[in-house]
């Protein structure tokens, strides 16, 4: 992520020295065509002196809307905090060269440039000629140039109803790790069968390349599992099939193997969603209540109920279930009669059975526990449990366990859940090819026709619920992010028309982000949320620059409020403009051509947001602010460069 900060901000890197040598060139040329007796050091220091102020309040701004990032929490913060320090730091190094290094670069290498004598050059002719040629025709049809703008802003936004959500994009992450459940209380040996039954038929597949299993977990395993569960690694060719396609036919070889099932995930996925839920699947259907029985009732009926539900996958209810079990109940009575500590007689049992390490050995670099405990064919037979000594009596009698206590099999639950001290069983699944946010729908719908008893209700756990509160953050961070941004540009401005000005270019930016995300993956997510806030002071640089300087133009060279003023400061910014643009958009390009690739799936979205809008914001933005600037800023315009409070 920190890498991916640095790609996205190399662009943008040289925008501060793009604007600054650009008006240091052109005020060169102007100076040298003109024929004007002037000291090229004082043309290159007013030239820079000129842009410094919006240099500078533009990339506050981009800097300060990055902020809101370092109050994430969670996952999305641990990826994303990053990022934004690797931006941040970087952008703010870039503006100090241009403030400094970049004026004496000019000054040794511009003044003799040879190219500074010449003409523009054809291709800046025409784009110069073209843009003037449009605003002539449109400086008097604010109407017109303000409608079309809505109705693209109206249709792009009415793609978002069309795109589905998630809360971080899909991985591809080249593996794949594949939980494999048995019925809770079988024998190790006979899991371990059917694990490489299942390794056996994963193999048979040409694009599985290998597979690594484990079976069972340790008891103090952070993840610890019975023997029943095998998770298995598996490995893919990079070549052959669709993925999506291999990973249907595992689940389909998977399903023949009886009373069992299965979770297909990826290794860094997997984890992520048991982060989010403790539960190994993107959608964890949390149902609580009092009591067991009750809940694999509704479970089961939950479970049956979303099977006829599309896209959903790996459907399995969670396996609380009874299991035999050897229960020793001990006689309070009978016990104190004999003088015998209950605590203490338990201790024992503990020990006696389950074993207690008393020391180690260490031979070589391993260790090894020394364990105490009965004897293996005491511990499973029952009539030699029972004739077990717990007490010598002063007068000489053995007592025995069955003395003070039955020992006998029954049955009882395999594992206990609790969530916030409330049992609860879960009803897990994956999605393939639909959004979650469409599964959550179909999901609550079934739901919804069920019958709950008194204390029992539902809780949606993983990856959706966890978008849901990310994106109610991020778009409180947005807010106070744009707050930030008006603040920021009044405290320039002295107007806030000239900040509404400005700020015309984030609607300009919101086409084409929302197009050319719908175009390409139709998913929303934690990553284009994060984008569509970068975006936000990406495109108000444009605005700043290109109002500055309509303002120094009227301020500093006495020109007056009318179209020459705006065409002509139009022109000057245009070059700066589309040049700062291109090269943000031609540093993005290798995570552009990157889509599907392990490790850029988190910053593929954020690229394509940050491209289309910075192509849409740029390429609108060059004609609607000089139109609105024209027909909506004069007044204000008038005020800020007399020197006036502005309101307006």
């Amino acid at each position: 992520m920190t890498l991916g900060g640095l790609a996205i901000a190399i662009g943008e890197l040289v925008d501060d020295a793009i604007v600054d040598v650009e008006n240091v060139f052109r005020r060169l040329k102007e100076a040298r065509q003109s024929g004007a007796i002037k000291n090229p050091l004082k043309i290159i220091f007013e030239a820079s002196s000129e842009v410094r102020n919006s240099i500078v309040i533009s990339t506050v701004i981009v800097v300060l809307v990055f902020v809101p990032l370092f109050f994430l929490s969670g996952i999305e913060g641990r990826l994303f905090i990053p990022l934004g320090i690797a931006y941040i730091i970087s952008l703010i190094a870039s503006l100090f060269v241009s403030l400094t290094v970049t004026p004496v670069l000019c000054s040794f290498f511009l003044p003799n440039a040879k190219v500074i004598e010449h003409e523009d050059g054809k291709l800046i002719k025409f784009l110069k000629s073209f843009e003037k040629g449009i605003l002539d025709k449109i400086l008097d049809k604010p109407k017109l140039i303000i409608g079309a703008a809505s109705v693209l802003l109206i249709g792009s936004l009415a793609l978002l109803p069309l795109m589905g959500r998630n809360f971080l994009p899909s991985f591809n992450e080249g593996t794949a790790t594949i939980g494999l459940g048995a019925w809770p209380g079988i024998a190790l040996a006979d899991s371990n069968e059917i694990g490489k039954q299942a390794e056996e038929l994963m193999l048979s597949i040409p694009e599985v390349k290998s597979t690594v299993r484990r079976t069972g977990r340790a008891e103090m395993d952070e993840h610890a599992e019975g023997v029943h569960w095998s998770e298995i690694d598996v490995d893919f060719h990079e070549e052959g099939r669709d993925r999506d396609i291999v990973l249907k036919e595992l689940r389909e070889k998977l399903k023949t193997i009886p009373n069992t099932y299965a979770n297909i995930g990826q290794p860094i996925s997997h984890r992520l969603d048991h982060l989010l839920s403790g539960v190994r699947a993107q959608i964890a259907i949390k149902i609580i209540g009092p009591e067991l029985s009750e809940l694999r009732r509704l479970g089961s009926d939950l479970e049956q109920r979303l099977k006829k539900v599309d896209g959903l996958v790996d459907l399995q209810l969670e396996q609380q279930v009874l299991v035999p079990q050897v229960k020793i109940q001990i006689y309070r009575d009978d016990a104190a009669n004999y003088g015998i500590n209950i605590s203490d007689l338990v201790e024992t049992l503990e020990i006696a059975l389950n074993g207690k390490t008393v020391g180690n050995i260490i031979e070589g670099q391993k260790i090894f526990d020394i364990t105490m405990r009965f004897q293996e064919d005491i511990r499973e037979n029952f009539e030699a449990l029972e004739d077990v000594a717990v007490r010598v009596l002063p007068t000489g009698q053995v007592v025995k366990l069955k003395d003070v206590a039955s020992v006998y099999e029954t049955e009882g639950p395999n594992i206990i859940n609790r969530e916030n001290a409330n049992r609860r069983i879960v009803v897990q699944a994956n999605s393939s090819g639909v959004a979650l946010d469409e599964l959550v729908r179909k999901i609550n719908s079934e739901i919804q026709q069920m019958e709950f008893p008194t204390n029992y209700f539902v809780e949606m756990g993983g990856q959706f619920e966890s978008e849901q509160e990310a994106s109610r953050l991020i778009s409180l961070l947005g807010i106070l992010s744009l707050i930030g941004i008006i603040i920021v540009l009044y405290w320039h401005f002295g107007s806030f028309m000239m900040c509404l000005q400005v700020l015309t270019a984030l609607p300009l930016a919101l086409i084409g982000s929302i197009v050319s995300i719908y175009l390409t993956e139709k998913i929303l997510s934690v990553a284009t949320l994060i984008a569509f806030i970068t975006l936000c002071g990406i495109a108000s640089r444009n605005g700043v620059m290109m109002i500055s300087h309509y303002l120094h133009l009227m301020k500093e060279e006495g020109m007056g409020f009318d179209k020459e003023m705006i065409i002509r400061g139009s022109q000057e910014r245009l070059i700066p403009v589309l040049m700062t643009a291109l090269t943000a958009v031609f540093a993005l390009m290798p995570i552009l051509f990157s889509q599907g690739d392990p490790g850029k799936e988190i910053l593929y979205p954020v690229a394509v947001v940050i491209t289309g809008g910075l192509l849409s914001s740029t390429l609108l933005d060059i004609f609607v602010t000089p139109v609105v600037f024209y027909n909506f800023a004069k007044k204000a315009a008038l005020k800020v460069t007399k020197g006036e409070d502005s309101d307006e």
